[in-house]
């Protein structure tokens, strides 16, 4: 765990907040913050990936803030799914989805770096 000192120096936790904005911005603008549940639902979970490895970090052992790091994956799938979701119903651009996926595609490669890292630092 000595890689960081604190969770806000982890890259990933860094791209994941940038994201979390982003998500935010793309999903209260045009007809798409009328759709209050793929609203509610792709900022929840655009948020979750920030939160869960900042909790993960502060859990002080590799086992568990892997298990935290794996739950943020998830979360990022999720948004990925969802922005699918938006493009379909034309609430999001080819442009804007393909910039949001990308940086999504970004954080779930950082994450399972960052797994697969601890992972070999601490086999168990």
């Amino acid at each position: 765990m000595s890689l960081f000192s604190q969770f806000e120096d982890i890259l990933v936790w860094q791209h994941a907040r940038q994201f979390s904005q982003f998500v935010y911005s793309i999903s209260t603008s045009g007809a798409f913050k009328h759709d209050f549940s793929l609203k509610d639902q792709i900022q929840r979970a655009a948020n979750s990936v920030p939160l869960n490895i900042a909790e993960g970090f502060a859990r002080q052992t590799d086992k568990e803030f892997k298990q935290f790091l794996f739950i943020a994956h998830g979360s990022i799938a999720e948004v990925q799914s969802a922005l699918y979701l938006a493009r379909d119903r034309e609430f999001i651009d080819k442009q804007t989805f393909d910039s949001a996926y990308k940086q999504a595609e970004k954080i779930s490669k950082m994450l399972m770096g960052l797994i697969k890292y601890l992972s070999k630092s601490n086999p168990r």
